[in-house]
């Protein structure tokens, strides 16, 4: 077709090939060394970096569907690497237990190795100017589906 999308110029294409890659690579090695997946580091990361958070608020945070992070949450905490709290309004804070902040830190070079491979080579200014161009993009993907 004379109008058909230039695969290889199209970014949203060429983001969304990167995002699969680094998950599907991230995945692997997490499935293999820890019995647990992306999703479920996810959330670990997630928690660790905004404790006492409630699966609708990770939900939001990670852009997930609240029925995958609920199915990892229960998966954590049988685990016994998250364990849930009552909070206000019939919340449920989410907090990492001691085994949940050593899975966290033992997950953690798997899912910096990716970004150390899609950066290599990169001068720190170019990372943090690709960073802001990566959140003005998430930033106005919200804004239109807030519009529409």
């Amino acid at each position: 077709l004379p109008n058909a999308l230039d695969p290889n110029n199209f970014t949203p294409r060429l983001l969304a090939l990167v995002s699969n890659s680094l998950v599907r690579q991230e995945s692997s090695r997490l499935r293999e060394e820890f019995g647990l997946g992306t999703n479920d580091w996810r959330v670990i990361s997630a928690v660790a970096t905004r404790p006492g958070s409630s699966a609708t608020e990770v939900s939001e945070f990670l852009s997930l569907n609240k029925a995958l992070i609920s199915g990892s949450v229960s998966g954590l905490v049988a685990r016994q690497l998250i364990v849930l709290r009552d909070g206000p309004r019939g919340s449920r804070p989410m907090y990492l237990t001691r085994a949940g902040a050593e899975m966290h830190d033992a997950m953690l070079p798997i899912s910096l190795r990716g970004q150390d491979i899609i950066l290599h080579g990169l001068a720190p200014e170019v990372v943090k100017g690709l960073n802001l161009l990566l959140q003005d993009m998430l930033d106005r993907l919200n804004a239109a589906e807030k519009d529409s």
